[in-house]
């Protein structure tokens, strides 16, 4: 069998290509794979390191604002839509792909339409609860549309539609809390874990600080934060609210968290953004989760997946606009010293996981090429 993927710009785009083929490559070994990224994106490190092969087209987004600059940006875009639709066409007939898998991105845009444009079959995944603008473009040109939650299938009316969820690594359904507590030298207090990303939010590190820094004082939670990237100065800003952070055993504030599944498996309470493959892994952990959907995102995805959960009593929501340390420490004080409310909103938000969402896409790619 021969599968291409399609997708990329973000992680969030780029991990779910990586786990479907993955999991199509542990069920059928002799598979060959290829992926199309744009040129210049992250897709290109991230699927070489895991040992696939990647081609590069050329394409863009088109800007919204009508500047001299973001005109001239739109118009080499028009051009691009052209010339990746004919790199697309010559990478597809040299591989002659048996299915043609697009995860979201303006990459997958051009790939997937040629490729059905050539008689492909495709299927497209969309890890949101409010879709990209690319995958409602291609939804009528596919033969499925993979969601990862019910909420989405509105924007789908007239699409074959299945929900398989968002893959999750197998990593966070194996973590065990009271393993992940003895590794990580934690005790009986109350564990918060909080991140913004790899590159780190300015907004959530400068709120965070407020929390970080009390419990440095009064010792009442145990809290690991990463502060990313772009977050060198949080150690400083803790300091100079009157806590030492090397000087206090409660606290583990490091710039990168690299072993999630053990972090998030000690944790009682989450802080972090609202994207997509994040709260897939909350909800296969089953854990309560104040949320802060950036507000920088592409037609503010991250909020609709925040609000998706918080409907169901899955989590609670703090927008950015109202976020400032007094708010977030209020609301984590509230939510941890009511354990039947907290383990309530943990409950809802495991009914919400799927975790064999694999298995579920690889059932439909079995079915779409007639193998089932």
């Amino acid at each position: 069998m021969r599968v291409l993927l399609a997708g990329g710009g973000t992680a969030g785009h780029i991990n779910p290509a990586l786990a479907i083929a993955g999991y199509i490559k542990s069920k059928r070994p002799d598979t060959e794979f290829l992926f199309i990224g744009n040129q210049g994106g992250m897709e290109q490190r991230l699927v070489t390191q895991a040992g696939y092969n990647i081609k590069s087209i050329k394409i863009s987004g088109f800007k919204r604002s009508f500047s001299p600059k973001s005109i001239a940006e739109n118009i080499k875009t028009v051009g691009r839509t052209f010339s990746s639709s004919a790199a697309s066409k010559k990478i597809i007939s040299d591989f002659k792909p048996d299915i043609c898998i697009g995860t979201g991105g303006y990459v997958s845009g051009p790939v997937v339409r040629t490729a059905a444009k050539m008689g492909i079959p495709c299927v497209i995944h969309e890890q949101n609860a409010y879709p990209g603008v690319t995958n409602k473009m291609l939804a009528k040109r596919v033969k499925t549309v993979m969601l990862a939650v019910e909420a989405a299938k509105k924007y789908f009316p007239d699409s074959n539609v299945v929900v398989t969820g968002n893959p999750v690594r197998s990593e966070i359904l194996t973590a065990n809390k009271e393993e992940s507590l003895k590794k990580l030298g934690l005790d009986e207090r109350p564990v918060v874990l909080s991140f913004g990303g790899s590159l780190g939010a300015r907004k959530i590190n400068e709120a965070v600080a407020d929390l970080v820094a009390r419990s440095g004082k009064d010792q009442r939670y145990q809290h690991i934060h990463a502060y990313g990237g772009y977050g060198e100065w949080f150690p400083q800003l803790v300091k100079e609210k009157g806590t030492d952070i090397s000087a206090c055993k409660n606290l583990d504030i490091r710039p990168y968290i690299d072993n999630m599944p053990e972090c998030m498996a000690a944790a009682d309470l989450v802080i972090c953004r609202a994207g997509a493959i994040t709260l897939s892994e909350i909800q296969a952990m089953g854990k309560p989760a104040i949320l802060i959907p950036s507000p920088n995102v592409a037609e503010n995805h991250q909020y609709h997946n925040a609000m998706a959960l918080v409907n169901a009593g899955a989590a609670e929501i703090i927008e950015e606009s109202e976020l400032s340390g007094e708010a977030l420490t209020k609301k984590v004080d509230q939510m941890l010293k009511s354990p039947d409310k907290l383990n309530k909103i943990g409950e809802n938000s495991r009914k919400m996981a799927i975790t064999n969402a694999n298995e579920r896409i690889y059932s439909v790619i079995k079915k779409v090429l007639g193998l089932v």
